[in-house]
């Protein structure tokens, strides 16, 4: 899970990096079909039937979702700083855990309920509507929050039927199909930096989603939880040191209670799992990129 987190923040700088010059689709596009190419070996194993698809339509929902919301992050990415992306995508927790109680029956009871208050609270310390305009970066990054759930809960169910690298292998197929169109409509010429740049983020990407499917796979969601803030600390640092990033505090104290509302409900979820007849916990960050 540490190794993801660092994979996903080298992401996060290279894409920073490649700036707003190229439209948020089509570096998606290109990243993901990079990334699908790296992963040629894996449908190698699927048309000699060394490897199978056991559950396709929930891989295309899944990668469909993914590609949305990959192309929101990377507009997000590129207006404004690292550490404000970072924690605003703190929000995508809670909203799993009411997407859990709306789709999947699981119970929210008052202590549950009362940390996804806090949470909004954090978003809401972020954001400060009223006493300052919303960026359109800021915006793109909330619409992040529900397709990243989607895909966060759908990558979880799978782990049930199919093997990492048929995990990872379609996610990058489906996204670079679904991202194909929307690149096409708006395609500008690409500069080698801006090639090498993008195979990078699909090299590091790619490394992401094999450790984070991993982690998924072996260690209970609740226990995962805590080493993702770290993100928040790392983005911080390498914001201000290679981009110029002003630290907002408002940021991070957002930040910050928005850790502590998703600590506390993966603790309850964490107490829950122990219990007889309960539901496994569905709370964590969801893969990114």
């Amino acid at each position: 899970m540490i190794a993801s987190g660092l994979c996903f923040v080298c992401v996060a700088v290279l894409v920073r990096w490649v700036g707003p010059r190229l439209p948020a689709a089509q570096s998606a596009f290109i990243r993901y079909l990079f990334g699908t190419l790296l992963l040629l070996p894996v449908f190698f194993q699927l048309a000699r039937k060394e490897a199978q698809i056991n559950a396709f339509g929930t891989m295309i929902g899944r990668g469909v979702a993914h590609a949305l919301a990959v192309i929101l992050w990377f507009f997000a990415m590129a207006r404004i700083p690292m550490a404000e992306v970072t924690a605003i995508g703190y929000l995508t927790p809670v909203v799993i855990t009411i997407a859990a109680a709306v789709f999947l029956g699981e119970r929210l009871q008052a202590r549950r309920l009362i940390a996804i208050a806090i949470g909004f609270v954090g978003v809401l310390v972020i954001l400060r509507p009223g006493f300052q305009e919303l960026s359109i970066g800021q915006l793109a990054q909330l619409g992040t929050t529900p397709l990243f759930a989607a895909s966060f809960i759908l990558t979880k169910k799978l782990t049930e039927t199919d093997s990492n690298q048929v995990i990872i292998a379609m996610l990058s197929l489906v996204c670079t199909l679904t991202l194909l169109i929307p690149a096409s409509l708006n395609w500008v010429s690409v500069q080698p930096t801006e090639w090498l740049l993008l195979l990078l983020t699909a090299v590091f990407a790619t490394l992401g989603h094999f450790t984070l499917t991993s982690a998924y796979r072996c260690a209970p969601i609740a226990t995962l939880q805590p080493m993702t803030y770290l993100q928040l600390v790392w983005a911080t640092i390498l914001g201000v040191a290679l981009f110029s990033d002003t630290v907002d505090m408002f940021v991070i104290l957002g930040g910050a209670i928005l850790v502590l509302s998703t600590s506390y409900i993966a603790h309850r979820e964490s107490q829950l799992a122990k219990k007889p007849l309960v539901d496994k916990p569905l709370v964590d960050k969801p893969p990114e990129l």
